[in-house]
């Protein structure tokens, strides 16, 4: 299989190409593809040498899968590229996520919507999406599913290395004299200071107060389920944590459900690992370097019927990005049985 990924010096690359290891994916040839700048280097995978170059016309011609993961604008302009030479794309950027024409997969909720691709795109979700449609599609195959709130607190590996590099150098007490009260640290992707802090904005405002990625969260988890006027709500808050994303869930189910059931509900899906007994629960320091989604602190709500509260932990380096796209490139096969 010849392979490309573009994005291969970030952060998602390299665990692509973490992940391709640690699958033992057959790669025969691998063409590694990134910015100018990083143009020319060398990254060793597979005991050898691979070069990395710019992506240029051509480049993909030959290859059966590229993985992108170098951002929207780039996608929005190689993925077509990508495709008309050949390559079946699947896109860890939000570019393509809710273009009608491109599938929106997690394999074990939705694999079969990967076959059909009439621009030759697949797109990975966002990362806290992935892992919270996972426990959802265990909820709704048990009870079916009237309402979700939840609340992410995501790690500053979500915006890539400059927001693993601002929590470090804030932790060091770097460039912080001069912050003020409610004012951004210069050279931070975020809004204000995350050492010490939970900030809750990731993406822009919009006219009605909702975050770019909350609006991700609530239209990404009704395509992926195929329910477009499912009622969901999401405050998602970037917290002080190199790598793992987690989710409080809050959902209401269409059926009675006893608590029982649904943790066996929850145990018994593909890639649910559940925390033993009432009081165990997932933290993102535990479960870093893992390709699973891991749930915990499931409960019934006390006052409402139907009602159940999760606490759902996922490496968003992993399953929220690079492991979601090698499980659908492994498994195009079985998208269009």
């Amino acid at each position: 299989m010849h392979i490309a990924i573009l994005g291969a010096t970030g952060a998602v690359g390299r665990t692509m190409l973490d992940v391709l290891a640690e699958k033992r994916i057959p790669v025969e040839r691998l063409t590694l593809l990134a910015s100018e700048r990083s143009a020319g280097s060398t990254i060793r995978w597979g005991g050898r040498d691979w070069t990395v170059e710019a992506p240029k016309p051509g480049a993909f011609r030959g290859v059966d899968v590229a993985l992108f993961s170098a951002g929207a604008t780039r996608s929005k302009e190689w993925g077509p590229r990508a495709a008309d030479e050949g390559a079946v794309v699947i896109d860890n950027s939000s570019a393509w996520r809710m273009d009608p024409r491109v599938p929106l997969v997690v394999p074990e909720v939705n694999l079969s919507a990967a076959a059909e691709r009439p621009l030759g795109i697949i797109a990975n979700p966002n990362c806290s999406t992935i892992q919270m449609v996972v426990a959802l599609q265990a909820v709704r195959r048990a009870a079916g599913l009237v309402r979700v709130v939840a609340a992410t607190y995501q790690s500053v590996s979500g915006a890539g290395e400059t927001g693993r590099e601002a929590l470090r150098r804030e932790l060091t007490g770097e460039g912080l004299q001069a912050v003020k009260l409610g004012a951004p640290v210069e050279g931070s992707p975020f809004t204000r200071r995350i050492a010490g802090n939970v900030v809750p904005q990731i993406g822009d405002f919009d006219a009605e107060g909702w975050t770019g990625e909350e609006r991700k969260m609530i239209g990404e988890t009704r395509k992926i389920l195929g329910l477009p006027d499912l009622p969901v709500a999401a405050t998602c808050v970037r917290v002080p944590v190199e790598v793992g994303h987690s989710v409080q869930m809050t959902v209401e189910t269409e059926k009675e459900l006893t608590l029982d059931s649904l943790r066996r509900a929850l145990v018994v899906f593909p890639g649910i690992l559940m925390a033993g007994g009432p009081e165990g629960f997932p933290t993102p320091y535990e479960i870093a370097g893992r390709n699973e989604v891991f749930v915990g602190r499931v409960r019934s709500d006390p006052d409402l019927p139907r009602t159940f509260h999760l606490w759902v932990v996922a490496d968003n380096l992993r399953k929220g990005a690079a492991t979601n796209a090698v499980q659908i490139m492994e498994r195009l096969d079985g998208a269009a049985a």
